[in-house]
Order: C-alpha cells, then sequence, then structure tokens
C-alpha cells in the first residue's frame, strides 16, 4: 500500500481550487488558457482547448509523482500535430464507415480525415474548438464544467448540440467525467476522452510492461479501414482476452490478422455488463515499477483499447523526450464505433427532448 492521500491546496499555488493561467495563443489571437487543479493526491492541468488534459500527476507507491498523460507544452504542436492527446471528442467518438449514415431516412455525409472515414468528428471535431470553461469548488470536490456549442450541419451532423463535460477531482482523488448533450434535431453522438495513459510516467518509454484487465468476454472486429465488420466476437483463445490480468506486451507481437491491421490493439471492447444505470467497474491497469494502478467505471457497452500504435518518434512531449510506438495507451470508454450503420449495436441516437447522459470515474492508486 502506498501513502495515505490528502486532500490540500496545490503544492505549487498559495491558494486552493482551479488556477487560470495563459497558455498560449492560437494565429487568430485567441487565447487558450490553462486550468490547474489538485484535490486528493491528483493534479490535473486542463485547457479550454479541446478540453484537453495536458497533464494529470499520481503519486507512486513512495509518494512520488509523475505526469501519467502525454500531451505537448506549446499550443502550436497542439493545433497542428496532435493524435487527440488527452481531447475531449465529439460529435462522434472512433470512426463511422465512409462519413456515412442514414436517419429516420436521411442520409448524411461527414467530414472524411481517416483515409475514406469519418474519425472523431471529422476534421474539425470537438477536440480544435475552444470550450467555455467554469470552475467550481463544491463540498470537498473541485473541478470544471465545460461547454461547446456545435451548430446543425457541423462537420456535416445534423442538429444543433449542446455539449456540457464536467470534469471533478473528488477529495479521493478519482477523476470523474460526466458528459451531458441536447439537440434540436436528431443526431448521432457519442462523446469521450483521449487521454494516452502511461503510468511509469509520459516520455519513460514503452507500456508493454503495464498489466491489464478488460471485462469483456467479446470484441467487435474490424475491416483493413478499422471500421468494425458487424461481428462481436468471442475473446477466448485470441490475444483480445484480457478478462484475466496478462502485460499488453504478452500477446501484442502474435500475428493475430485483427492485429497486422491494426498494428496492434485498436478495437472497441463489449463490456459484459453493457449498458448500466450507473457507471461499473470495467477495466484495471497497473505499472508494476511504480505500483501505480488506474481503475475505470463507466455505465457505457464499449470500450476503445489502443496501443499507441501510430506514436512514430516524431512528437516531442511535455517532458521532451519523443514518442515512439507503444509508449501510450488509451481506455475510451464509448458506444461502439460505426453504430449508426450497425443496427445489432446499441444506438447512438440523440432526439430533441432528450438528454445524452454518460459518467466514466476514474480511480488512481498505488
Amino acid at each position: 500500500m502506498g501513502p495515505r492521500r490528502k486532500a490540500g491546496p496545490f503544492p505549487w499555488e498559495e491558494e486552493a481550487g482551479p488556477v487560470k493561467s495563459l497558455f498560449g495563443k492560437l494565429a487568430d489571437g485567441t487565447k487558450v488558457h490553462r486550468w490547474s487543479l489538485e484535490n486528493g493526491g491528483t493534479r490535473l492541468k486542463v485547457l479550454n482547448w479541446g478540453g484537453v488534459v495536458q497533464g494529470l500527476e499520481i503519486p507512486d507507491r513512495h509518494g512520488h509523482y509523475t505526469n501519467v498523460a502525454l500531451g505537448f507544452d506549446n499550443i502550436d504542436d497542439y493545433v497542428a500535430k496532435t493524435p487527440y492527446f488527452g481531447a475531449l471528442i465529439g460529435r462522434y467518438g472512433n470512426r463511422i464507415a465512409k462519413g456515412q449514415f442514414t436517419l429516420d431516412g436521411k442520409s448524411y455525409q461527414l467530414s472524411v480525415n481517416d483515409g475514406v472515414n469519418s474519425l472523431h468528428g471529422g476534421k474539425q471535431g470537438f477536440d480544435k474548438h475552444i470550450w467555455d470553461v467554469e470552475p467550481f469548488a463544491k463540498g470537498s470536490d473541485v473541478g470544471l464544467v465545460l461547454h461547446y456549442t456545435s451548430i446543425d450541419g457541423e462537420m456535416g451532423y445534423p442538429g444543433t448540440l449542446k455539449a456540457k463535460v464536467t470534469y471533478t477531482l473528488t477529495r479521493h482523488g478519482d477523476w470523474i467525467i460526466d458528459y451531458e448533450a441536447t439537440t434540436d434535431k436528431a443526431t448521432v453522438v457519442n462523446l469521450t476522452s483521449h487521454v494516452y495513459w502511461n503510468l511509469a510516467g509520459e516520455g519513460s518509454g514503452t507500456v508493454e510492461d503495464h498489466e491489464l484487465t478488460i471485462a469483456a468476454g467479446r470484441y467487435t472486429p474490424t475491416d483493413t479501414g478499422l471500421i468494425p465488420t458487424g461481428e462481436l466476437a468471442k475473446v477466448s483463445g485470441t490475444p483480445f482476452d484480457f478478462r484475466k490480468t496478462k502485460t499488453i506486451g504478452r500477446d501484442i507481437r502474435d500475428g493475430h490478422v485483427q492485429q497486422v491491421q491494426a498494428k496492434g490493439y485498436d478495437h472497441n471492447w463489449v463490456l459484459d455488463k453493457g449498458i448500466t444505470s450507473k457507471p461499473e467497474h470495467v477495466a484495471t491497469l497497473r505499472e508494476p515499477r511504480s505500483g501505480r494502478t488506474l481503475k475505470i467505471a463507466t455505465d457505457q457497452p464499449g470500450l476503445q483499447f489502443y496501443s499507441g500504435n501510430f506514436l512514430d518518434g516524431t512528437l516531442t512531449g511535455t517532458g521532451g523526450r519523443t514518442y515512439r510506438q507503444g509508449d501510450a495507451l488509451c481506455l475510451e470508454t464509448q458506444h461502439f464505433p460505426d453504430a449508426p450503420n450497425h443496427p445489432n449495436f446499441p444506438s447512438t441516437v440523440l432526439r430533441p427532448g432528450q438528454t445524452y447522459r454518460t459518467r466514466t470515474v476514474h480511480t488512481f492508486g498505488a
């Protein structure tokens, strides 16, 4: 067991609560701010650009802090280079085949930005916009409320979607994300967070020694464009079986056709629990040297596990070190990729009068 966490003010600030500072400026002069907050031993840094988690620090078993989320130290790299480091993803997380879907008899063409497919909302997804940010301190919790309005037709999506995302740090150090959205026309929505995790510290090297457990007996195989085929395949007897804890590197080079075309893991796991009324534990990640752990609970039916396959050494992170293939991983709680084109997948349709709500809880330990 590691040291008991203590709530309290930032070690680097006199005042408690979220602290706002200037992070940089966009080409048009728009200011990008960073909010720093701490609670229960977890330190979080968030940009109003894309709701980006620019840093997240947690202690190891000896109480030593390090940043476990990949990111950049300047706004220009986020604008020009980022592979969605720490970003809020919308209007639709993951891929939609050929950027097309039909809803209520009408066909829609979305922005295409991943070969012939639409990825993470298109060329100008939610990760590439300034969000309105309101800090709060409520009881023993601190956090940020982020707002963004996506107009009707933005990136090809129907309806004006009003999105609200709340980041909360609890007194225990848990990081909770609450997503909400409403629309004035029928649309599809699938919001998620795209943090790249390395529990040994960003820039420290491969995550292949991280141990992972996912409570899922099935996953959604993909075609060569990483679009689900529609099958809900059993993980038993394949490298995709994480029902019992194993290292990420154990089976990653097994030569399974799904791994070959994805260059590793980049798939949606069909969570055993399905859609639930409140978050349930679905995954545990552990880094054995530091003892750091991350437990994820969600009410969503899917979890995208991405093993950092497309990091290629061309990006330099906050610690001044380059990020190479397999130097981080993502665990994105979600509905299934390309669900609008698969009637057998849980629906992602949102209609006027309905409110999209989902919660993901990250619990850290050592």
